[in-house]
């Protein structure tokens, strides 16, 4: 195994077999939720700016400052170029006929350049993601900050051909832990942790819960981390691809990031490569040890980082990290095929 960043830098890895995404909050990843509006047609465009004024004052559209207020209407060779959004229908006056007269009063907004108004939806919710806004403007127009790094991470190009080469290195770290562990009868799960600073690896796990239950990958990594800071709790003498590797660079493995905190917490500031998505006790795991990021190869019906759950965007945490999938997908994914005949084998033996 090469661990360092240094004995392998220079060397050509299959990066493009491939993509990383990254693994989005509900609120990012959801569909675009709709409700419903009046909105009606501008008859004279110079009416427009008195319209919006007037309705703004009327009926201010509280909690929904992402919307628009006119549209370019989208029919072509329509003699009304614009239309603008009246009132939500949540808003509007009960009527049993719907018209300019029953919706808008005309001591507080003057109907002059207003055509009939008409039902349209909107979205209910600002738009966090490039998908959403695209899917949003389709209704009504919207407004976007875009967050431009997220943006170029959902095509999957977020990192460099060099940053990608470093991360097959350590996701392979992972996979080779995890076939140490399928040849010792155990699940084919390996996971390594990383100093992203120093571009080290810091610590080397793989499934060992045929000596705990609670030994899964992801939990012996951290427990070797914490070891180089003074704790933990167990000894994987007995799994030589289980390590804790010594520091070549000079720095501390408890110190991750000195600028940023003179008293790092177990994995604050690392990044965890691991070849099968964490379960909820791992992720909780994660969160408490103050993990950075974390990238896994594939996914698990009872992840907890994007399929079952995902721990790391809740908001009532303490403590939030980034989630990656995808790396090494195919080798990880021949992993998961290779336990899953170990454990039929195991069955037909009892």
């Amino acid at each position: 195994m090469e661990p360092q960043t240094k004995r392998w830098k220079g060397l050509e890895y299959d990066t493009d077999s491939w993509v990383v995404y990254p693994v989005l909050s509900d609120e990012q990843s959801q569909d675009v939720e709709l409700i419903e509006a009046y909105a009606a047609p501008i008859l004279n465009k110079k009416e427009t700016s008195r319209l919006v004024r007037e309705l703004n004052s009327f009926f201010p559209l509280n909690g929904h400052q992402h919307i628009k207020r006119v549209r370019a209407c989208k029919e072509k060779g329509t003699p009304h170029p614009l239309d603008i959004l009246v009132c939500l229908t949540s808003d509007a006056p009960d009527m049993k006929v719907v018209g300019l007269n029953s919706l808008l009063p005309s001591d507080r907004v003057k109907h002059d350049g207003l055509g009939e108004p008409f039902l349209v939806k909107i979205p209910a919710r600002p738009p966090l993601t490039r998908p959403q806004f695209e899917l949003a403007s389709k209704h009504w127009p919207t407004s976007f900050h875009e967050d431009k790094q997220m943006t170029v991470a959902l095509k999957g190009e977020l990192f460099s051909p060099p940053e990608k080469a470093a991360m097959h290195m350590y996701m392979r770290s992972a996979v080779t832990a995890a076939k140490a562990a399928k040849d010792r009868g155990m699940e084919a799960v390996g996971a390594v942790v990383v100093n992203p600073v120093t571009e080290e690896v810091i610590a080397v796990g793989h499934d060992c819960r045929h000596d705990h239950p609670l030994h899964h990958a992801v939990m012996v990594c951290i427990d070797l981390v914490a070891r180089s800071q003074g704790g933990g709790c167990y000894t994987f003498d007995s799994h030589p691809a289980c390590q804790l590797i010594p520091p070549t660079s000079g720095t501390h493995h408890n110190e991750p990031d000195a600028e940023k905190s003179s008293q790092p917490y177990i994995c604050t500031g690392y990044d965890l490569y691991v070849t099968r998505e964490p379960c909820v006790m791992c992720a909780m795991a994660l969160v408490h040890s103050r993990i950075g990021r974390v990238f896994y190869g594939i996914t698990s019906a009872d992840g907890a980082l994007g399929t079952k759950f995902k721990v790391h965007s809740q908001k009532d945490l303490n403590h939030h990290f980034e989630v990656y999938k995808g790396i090494l997908s195919k080798q990880c994914e021949g992993l998961n095929a290779s336990s899953d005949r170990i454990q039929s084998k195991c069955l037909e033996e009892r």
